[in-house]
């Protein structure tokens, strides 16, 4: 059974930056394509980024990164905005899907959150 648990998540001003970590346990980290996904108050749960255990990524405006040896995503956020305030998940899967498509992901973690303030 693989766990991932986020870290990172705060209290940020508007402009500021993030870096969000996923650290994964129990499987075959390098194997998994890495997603990270968010869910704002009232909101449904939205994609942000992912990458592949190869290091193909698929991203918006932040920017998706992971260390193989040390088991672990990323999720760098600059130029935050007030409209980014949501609890951030990071997810596995180990289909070989890279997207944005929430089913093809087997793992999640708990999320942390991030609250920009404007």
């Amino acid at each position: 059974q693989v766990q991932l648990v986020e870290s990172g998540g705060g209290l940020v001003q508007a402009g500021g930056s993030l870096r969000l970590s996923c650290a994964a346990s129990g499987g075959t980290f390098s194997t998994y394509t890495m997603g990270w996904f968010r869910q704002a108050p009232g909101k449904e749960r939205e994609f942000v980024a992912a990458i592949s255990w190869s290091g193909v990524s698929v991203k918006g405006r932040f920017t998706v990164s992971r260390d193989n040896a040390k088991s672990t995503a990323y999720l760098q956020m600059n130029d935050l905005k007030p409209e980014d305030t949501a609890i951030y998940y990071c997810a596995a899967s180990a289909s070989g899907y890279t997207g944005r498509e929430q089913h093809w992901y087997s793992f999640w973690g708990r999320g942390t959150q991030v609250t920009v303030s404007s």
